[in-house]
């Protein structure tokens, strides 16, 4: 049997522990770059702050039809949020990977919004099913929104992964540490989903896991903003590189194209300055001469 007194003492404290770390986000003026992460602690806090009141009355025996109603929107509400703010963490942390090379962040950048847009369809029409409608409908699709959530977050962590050394970063970055936070929660998130599926108890031994990776996170994303981040170094990349080629190519394709006038051009599109100065650069050139006339032959 497993103590629910552990399960509810992870719980309650896992709130004090995201309002440490976004207090020591503030305080290290690291809030305006990890906005998203900020966001989304404040959402944990406020959906905590809502609904262990009731589990705590709950497990008292002290359950009213007013109190469920609350907590199943707040918890379910809460997870959509975080649903959606996790895709705009990964966003953000890609943006931030990725400043150095600003053709490969722009291009990456739209291939993400456009693999995001995807995703989203399609949760929402894996949700559609017979005889599912009303509330379990609105579940089914924050469920499918979290699962697609947690695989492109897991997608991004490999990315970081690998391009880590080549744009400068190192393992005590906060980019990279918080990319590992995000890719440890959303294992964690599809294991959870995975086991639910099955057993439908809530107090179990996975829920034990789950709550204890969620506390080790945030304790390592505190270890992360309490002390301060090495300098990003300088990026030296060899002529032969990809992601050197690669950012050329990027660059080249939003460039903008050149515009060349066609057919006559009124003097009206030009300022006075201009015209002044064409007119006296005509001024000055040579006069054409006009070519001689051939003389008459003699025997003519």
């Amino acid at each position: 049997m497993i103590d629910k007194t552990v399960i509810h003492l992870l719980a309650y404290l896992e709130p004090i522990l995201c309002a440490i770390l976004v207090y020591l986000m503030v305080r290290a003026k690291a809030w305006r770059e990890f906005k998203f992460l900020v966001a989304l602690l404040c959402v944990k806090v406020v959906c905590s702050a809502i609904c262990l009141p009731i589990l705590y009355l709950s497990s008292h025996g002290v359950v009213s039809r007013v109190t469920y109603p609350i907590y199943f929107t707040a918890y379910w509400a809460g997870y959509a949020l975080e649903a959606i703010l996790s895709l705009c963490v990964i966003y953000s942390i890609f943006k931030l990977a990725m400043a150095p090379l600003k053709g490969l962040q722009t291009l990456g950048m739209l291939v993400f919004r456009w693999v995001a847009a995807i995703s989203v369809a399609v949760a929402i029409g894996v949700a559609f099913a017979p005889h599912i409608s009303g509330i379990k409908f609105a579940v089914a699709i924050v469920t499918q929104l979290q699962q697609t959530s947690s695989i492109l977050t897991l997608c991004l962590l490999l990315f970081v992964c690998f391009a880590i050394r080549p744009m400068g970063l190192s393992y005590r970055s906060r980019i990279f540490g918080v990319s590992l936070g995000m890719g440890v929660l959303a294992t964690a998130n599809l294991v959870g989903t995975a086991w639910l599926a099955h057993y439908t108890t809530m107090y179990s031994t996975m829920t034990i896991v789950i709550a204890l990776v969620d506390g080790a996170t945030l304790l390592a994303w505190t270890a992360y903003f309490a002390f301060p981040e090495p300098k990003r170094r300088m990026i030296i990349l060899p002529t032969t590189s990809p992601f050197l080629r690669w950012n050329q190519i990027s660059m080249a394709l939003g460039d903008e194209p050149g515009y060349v006038a066609i057919g006559g051009i009124s003097p009206d599109v030009f300022a006075p300055a201009e015209l002044e100065f064409m007119r006296r650069a005509s001024a000055k050139m040579p006069v054409a001469l006009e070519p001689p006339t051939p003389m008459r032959s003699l025997s003519a």
